[in-house]
């Protein structure tokens, strides 16, 4: 099947094909007619499987046959971060370069005049972070009254990272009559439980099974002492002469300090979470697909939107405490088809995290020693209490996202 096969104008298979693409994806065979009919769709898409081409085309499509000279925003693609709000940006600039349509960005981090000067143009289309949205709308620097298509790109993200009431502000200002796109790399009762207010008798399309991996990653497991990841984590870089290695951690604070550590390795190393400044979040993540970083720390949420076709090697540093992250983490690399290797560092009291982890995906994962770095058996970490972990985990990961469990996040 090609693009042509799927009724898109002449001026948007001419973009595809100057960007190399040359058939399209199942997600995009199945998506894109469904769209082009009008129809609200609830996706399961794994990261790599070019589901922004999915929604973006389509879109693309309905908009380029408006007549109306007025140029209201008639597409909305919320997104969770910053990062990805411009990956998604980029992808419909590239997509729309040969048509008349405007696209414009709006996310936190950075001054607003400049989204608030671009609005002021005209735009068909609207990619935004919820809380950057909310501000303009409070702002009245945008109208949705003429709102056709919402897309909510990595919902399960969205869910994770708090803007369930964001979200519902949002939707009190949309027409009732709007095509609704929900896409999600994962499905669990909460992502569902949102569709039923989202979606009206959504075409559900899943090309992958449910919470899968993808399937080109190669993951190993490694038991190791957790005062020797680091140790472990720079040997393999260095002995096996890796660049461009993605590593996470759960806390910003473990993010700098293993930076850190790992440049006293010789190992050229930077870290990227929401602490740091829009700028110097581009800045590093330039730096690392330029090749001039060997290994870059990050968050789960600062790496969404980290869109590197060869990313080869993701370290997880410590396992995530939301089991759907692994996937999320892992599917930074594997896209497009190509090969990857993902390596999970696990001390022995984290084995209750990598159960987790396998209960979503429903398979066992082998776990290893490697020589060298076999656990100290005799000192082993506590193991945490069943009974504690449910709070731990709460807890852990609102710290990791920079949330205050006293009171309510905004």
């Amino acid at each position: 099947m090609s693009f042509s096969s799927l009724a898109l104008d002449k001026s948007l298979t001419d973009a595809i094909k100057a960007l190399g693409y040359e058939n399209p994806t199942p997600i995009q065979q199945q998506a894109i007619p469904a769209v082009l009919a009008g129809k609200d769709i609830m996706a399961g898409a794994q990261t790599g499987t070019g589901k922004t081409a999915a929604f973006a085309l389509p879109i693309l499509q309905q908009l380029m046959k408006a007549t109306d000279a007025s140029r209201p925003i008639s597409a909305l693609v919320l997104t969770p971060t910053r990062e990805l709000a411009q990956q998604v940006y980029k992808s419909f600039l590239s997509y729309a370069q040969n048509t008349q349509l405007n696209v414009a960005v709006a996310y936190g981090g950075v001054s607003i005049n400049n989204q608030i000067a671009a609005l002021e143009k005209g735009a068909d289309i609207l990619i935004a972070t919820p809380g950057r949205l909310l501000d303009h709308l409070t702002k009245e620097n945008v109208n949705l009254s003429q709102l056709q298509t919402i897309v909510f790109d990595e919902a399960d993200r969205m869910l994770d990272m708090g803007f369930k009431d964001e979200i519902d502000q949002i939707l009190s200002r949309l027409p009732s009559k709007r095509q609704t796109l929900l896409f999600s790399a994962t499905f669990d009762d909460a992502i569902f439980k949102l569709s039923k207010t989202l979606l009206n008798n959504p075409l559900l399309i899943e090309v992958n099974q449910r919470n899968a991996a993808a399937t080109e990653v190669e993951q190993l497991v490694y038991t190791v002492d957790s005062d020797r990841k680091r140790e472990l984590t720079s040997f393999l870089i260095g002995s096996k002469n890796w660049h461009q290695v993605l590593i996470f951690t759960r806390t910003k604070q473990m993010a700098d300090d293993l930076a850190k550590e790992m440049c006293k390795d010789g190992i050229q190393t930077q870290s990227i979470h929401g602490d740091k400044s829009q700028g110097a979040r581009e800045r590093v993540l330039a730096e690392f697909k330029q090749g001039k970083t060997r290994a870059l720390v990050a968050t789960d949420v600062a790496a969404r939107g980290i869109d590197i076709i060869d990313l080869q090697y993701v370290i997880n540093y410590e396992l995530p405490y939301v089991a759907e992250d692994y996937i999320h983490r892992i599917g930074r690399t594997g896209r497009a088809g190509n090969a990857g290797l993902a390596i999970s560092l696990m001390s022995p009291s984290e084995e209750w995290l990598l159960e987790a982890v396998e209960k979503v995906l429903d398979s066992t994962l082998l776990k290893q020693w490697l020589p060298g770095y076999e656990p100290d058996l005799s000192k082993q970490d506590q193991p945490v209490k069943r009974s504690n972990k449910s709070k731990q985990k709460k807890h852990a990961r609102n710290k990791a996202l920079g949330i205050k469990t006293t009171k309510k996040r905004r």
